[in-house]
Order: C-alpha cells, then structure tokens, then sequence
C-alpha cells in the first residue's frame, strides 16, 4: 500500500511539472484589444506565415518572417527588437503558438492574436496587400510619427496625419513602388539628382494645392525651377514643429569623390514635434557628422563604392549614436551582421527590407 502511494504521489509530481513546463509564456489577445496594441510604438507586428499568404493581405505595417523556415531564429535576431512588444499572428493561431514558444525562449515579450487574421477579418479589421513595413515612434508631445520602409531610399512619414515622402522613386530594376496607392505629400525632400533619389514624374504625381518640395540646386534645375532649394548648413522651419536642416552628404575615399562631390548634395535632419531624423543621403562617414546631434531615428546608406562600407556605418553610427538606427540604400551589401555589432554601443539597429 505505501508503495502504491509512493507511486501516485510521483505521478501526481510528474503532471504537476508536466504542466507548469506546457503553460504559455505568452498571451493571447482578442481582435479588439490586439488592434489598440498594434498601434503602439513599443510594439513589432510580426506576421509568420508564407510569404505568399502575407502578399495576399496582412495588417498594415507588419513584418514577415515564415515561421516554417529554417531562417527563422537568424532572422528575428536580425530584425526584432529584444526590447518591444511582438505582437503576432498566422492565419488561425497554430503557428503563432510554434513562432511565440520559440520567441519567448529567446527572451521575447509576446502577444498573439487569438484566432489568428481569420478572427480579424471575420470582424471586418482592415488588412492591406502593401508590403511596406511600418515602425511608429512617439514624439515628446505625444503626437505619432509612423515610417515606412518603401525601396532603397525611399522613405514615407506620417506625422500627425502630415504626410512626408523622402526620395520618391517608383521603379529601380524589377522593383516598384505604386505611388498612385499612396496620399499626395505635404511635403517632398529629395537628396539630390540621382535616378534612384530623384523621379520628376512621382513627384508630379504626389503633389497637391500647398506641397512644398526642398531639394538642392539641381534637383530645382531638373524640375522645371519649382522647389525650395536648400544649402548644407542652412535651415527652414516647415510649419508649426516642423524644421529641417539641410547636411553635408558627399564621398570621402580617394577614388569615389566623383560619386557624390562634396557640397552638391544633402543629407536631411528632420525635427518633428522635437523627434530628430536623420536622413543621411548618399554619404560616407564624413567629418561633419560630429556635428550632428542629439538625433533619435537615423538612416544610413550602405552600398560601397558609392556610399559606405559597413565599418564606416559602424563608426559614423559611434559618431552621431542615434537611439534608433536603419540601415538603408544597401543594395546587396549584407548588413545583417550590424545589429551584433552596435549591440553594446547602446544602438537599436532595425532592419528593414528597403530593396
């Protein structure tokens, strides 16, 4: 008899580990309460399920990553901030149960969508075929800034309801960007002349009654004389917590001069409601950039030969120490390995897929 209640008494132990080790780390939301959460700037919305799933419609400003691919871990480790929110889905809930274990064994905070986009769109949620990924920001009075990864250096903001669109291009190779599906800009900041920073007929296409355009000289040259054409050094208030500083972007190593000479182009500081982005252009890590300060979000170019290498990122990064850091304008330069390497300089380094 005491040997049976042994027994039992392991067995009830065993269910009662078995148990604990089976309970979710991670919590299952309801479509209403997960949509409010998605909003947030502190939030990641992941989608893992096939990218031809996504392609056919997912919530807007969603990453992808296949839960059923081998390049899974590698790439939440590449593209998910270990101190935001994941919020993800699949299409009923079963894999975003295999992604949130796999997720919060990685030290991940997860919430995922009960029911999966099934259970969103059954309630008539909005979803999107847009591949563009979205990251929001909060500025210090509290008002919502919302970026957009669009290609290569490309960039959408949304302030405010003001929309901002950087370097608008609408094709380089097989890749396009449908302007048309867009709102018409508030404003228009083009880099400089360079076929993959300056498209004469997206910026007709975006411009409305009061769009303003700030550019350098050529760029006004090439654009009929129409646009606000700004100087490395000067800057402009825009409206009200709106400002814009106009930076020196040019090539620095012998050899590459020819690519971008130095007083020609611009790189963008730009204040919203005293949220600091810094849009760096085609640029290497040039001397200026000490001067350059107090800046919240930051993108920087990494294509070698015509803007920098990954080491000089690392270090103009080390220079100007942004909060937040895109990589952008890489072309087939692997930047997969900054994140790792910008780690204990203190620097959220995102990456998005702008090609």
């Amino acid at each position: 008899m005491k040997q049976m209640k042994n027994f039992f008494a392991m067995l009830l132990a065993m269910m009662g580990i078995t148990s604990a080790c089976s309970q979710e780390n991670f919590e299952s939301r309801e479509v209403g309460d997960f949509a409010r959460l998605a909003d947030s700037c502190d939030v990641v919305v992941l989608d893992v399920r096939t990218a031809e799933e996504f392609a056919e419609g997912h919530l807007d400003g969603a990453v992808n990553i296949d839960v059923k691919k081998g390049d899974f871990g590698e790439r939440t480790d590449a593209l998910l901030p270990k101190d935001k929110t994941i919020a993800l889905y699949c299409k009923t809930g079963r894999r975003a149960k295999l992604a949130a274990v796999q997720l919060v064994g990685k030290g991940y905070r997860v919430v995922s969508l009960k029911g999966g986009i099934e259970a969103w769109k059954e309630v008539s949620m909005p979803v999107t075929t847009d591949a563009h990924e979205r990251d929001v920001f909060t500025t210090p009075g509290g008002k919502t800034v919302k970026i957009y990864a669009l290609m290569h250096a490309s960039i959408r903001i949304v302030f405010d309801g003001t929309e901002i669109e950087i370097d608008p291009v609408r094709q380089l190779g097989d890749r396009t960007t449908d302007y048309a599906a867009l709102p018409q800009a508030d404003y228009l900041l083009v880099t400089h002349e360079h076929g993959d920073h300056f498209d004469a007929d997206v910026l007709k296409q975006l411009t409305k009654v009061g769009t303003r355009l700030v550019c350098n000289q050529r760029v006004q040259t090439l654009n009929g004389g129409w646009g606000l054409v700004m100087k490395n050094g000067e800057r402009e208030q825009l409206a009200d917590g709106i400002t814009v500083e106009a930076v020196p972007a040019y090539n620095t190593t012998a050899g590459r001069e020819q690519f971008h000479p130095k007083g020609r182009d611009n790189g963008y500081i730009l204040t919203l409601d005293g949220l600091r982005i810094y849009i760096a252009g085609d640029t290497e890590d040039t001397p200026e950039m000490a001067d350059v300060r107090d800046i919240d979000i930051a993108f920087l170019p990494c294509n070698q030969p015509y803007t920098m290498t990954p080491d000089q990122l690392v270090r103009a990064a080390r220079v100007i120490r942004p909060k937040v850091l895109f990589p952008y304008h890489y072309g087939q330069t692997d930047v997969n390995g900054l994140p790792a390497l910008l780690k204990a300089d203190g620097i959220d380094v995102r990456i998005r897929h702008y090609e």
